[in-house]
C-alpha cells in the first residue's frame, strides 16, 4: 500500500468497499478488526486504477499524483487480486475498474440496505457498546435538526443522504433501546463518545462526505458484516439526527 495515499481516502475505500476486494468473483474480507491491543489490520492494497509511476500497470503521465492517489483512483483489493489486473492489465483497463470499483459500491449499498430491516437489539447492542467504551460524560445538548437541512448545511452528497435515508428507518428502535438500558447515563456515554470522535475526525481536516464515512467506519466497528454495518448506520443517523455532530 502506498504511503502517499491520504489516510482519509484510505478511510473512504475501506468503507464504501464494505472492507472486501472488489472483484466480484472474489470479495475476500480484508480488514481484520481492531484487539484489545492494537488497531485494525488492513489485508488488502489501495490499488491505482491509472497507475502511479512510470512502467507500472495503466500507467499515464497526464494525470497528476494528488488524483492518482485520490480515492477515485483508488480500488481496495486482495493481494491476489491486485497482482492480477496489474499483469493482465488489457482486460482491466482503466474503464473496465471503474465499472468493476462503481458495481462494487452499489452491492455494498444494497447489501446494507437489505439487513436495515434485519437490525435487531442484539446487532444494536454489539455496536453501542463498542462506541460506548470510553466513560466520558458528555456537556452536548440533544438538539433536533431535520436531515435536510444539516444535510444542505455540510454538502453531503446524494450518495451519503441515501445512507441517512436508510438508517432513518431504524432510527427510532436505537432510542428505544437506549432507553430500556438499565444505565441512565447509558446515553450521555454513547452520545459523548461519538461527539468526541467526531471532533478528532474534523480537527484532523475531515469533513463533508469523508467525515461521514469516517464516522460510519467508526460506528460500525469497522466490521465487514453487513448487519453490523447497518446497525451501525443506524446508531449514526440516530446521532446525526438527536446529538451535536456535523454542522447544525
Amino acid at each position: 500500500m502506498s504511503g502517499s495515499i491520504p489516510v482519509s481516502d484510505q478511510k473512504i475505500l475501506c468503507t464504501c468497499s464494505g472492507n472486501r476486494c472488489a472483484l466480484p468473483d472474489c470479495r475476500k474480507i480484508l480488514v481484520e478488526g481492531k484487539t484489545e491491543y492494537d488497531s485494525a489490520s488492513l489485508l488488502g492494497f489501495m490499488a491505482h486504477i491509472v497507475g502511479e509511476n512510470p512502467g507500472s500497470a495503466r500507467y499515464s503521465e497526464n494525470m497528476p499524483i494528488e488524483e492518482k492517489n485520490s480515492y477515485d483512483n483508488l480500488v481496495l483489493l486482495c493481494g491476489s487480486c491486485h497482482k492480477k489486473i496489474d499483469d493482465q492489465e488489457n482486460t482491466y483497463t482503466v474503464e473496465k475498474l471503474h465499472e468493476i470499483k462503481k458495481e462494487h459500491e452499489k452491492w455494498i449499498t444494497e447489501s446494507t440496505k437489505n439487513q436495515i430491516i434485519n437490525v435487531t437489539f442484539s446487532e444494536l447492542d454489539v455496536v453501542t457498546k463498542y462506541l460506548a467504551s470510553n466513560q466520558i460524560i458528555s456537556e452536548s445538548s440533544y438538539v433536533l435538526i431535520p436531515p435536510k437541512e444539516k444535510i444542505t448545511k455540510n454538502t453531503l452528497s446524494a450518495s451519503t443522504e441515501g445512507l441517512i435515508t436508510m438508517g432513518l428507518t431504524r432510527v427510532k428502535q436505537v432510542g428505544q433501546f437506549i432507553e430500556k438500558s438499565p444505565d441512565i447515563q447509558f446515553g450521555e456515554r454513547l452520545t459523548s463518545e461519538f461527539v468526541n470522535e467526531y471532533k478528532n475526525l474534523k480537527n484532523g481536516g475531515l469533513k463533508g462526505d469523508e467525515l461521514f464515512t469516517a464516522l460510519l467506519e467508526s460506528a460500525g466497528g469497522n466490521d465487514s458484516d453487513f448487519k453490523k454495518r447497518a446497525a451501525g448506520l443506524t446508531v449514526l443517523v440516530y446521532l446525526f439526527e438527536k446529538c451535536e455532530v456535523f454542522e447544525k
